[in-house]
């Protein structure tokens, strides 16, 4: 199904300016909110640097994070 969003000009300009060769406003609207996700894995402050140690280490903690159990779900 097809949407019709309406949206700035400058919000606009922006998606264009991260859009890739070949890739349609709906893949850029999805590979972004996939992004936007990470942001609920990830802590703000973390940054990708030298051999991705630091990615994997990231990645454990958020998977042991979620593995806990928790209370909540009683």
């Amino acid at each position: 199904m097809t949407k019709t969003v309406s949206m700035a000009d400058d919000a606009y300009d922006a998606l264009l300016g991260v859009k890739r060769p070949g890739e349609s406003f709906s893949d850029v609207a999805r590979r972004l909110a996939r992004l936007a996700a990470l942001d609920d894995v990830f802590d703000p402050s973390f940054r990708l640097e030298g051999d991705g140690r630091a990615w994997k280490d990231e990645v454990r903690r958020a998977r042991d994070r979620d593995a806990r159990p928790r209370a909540d779900l009683g």
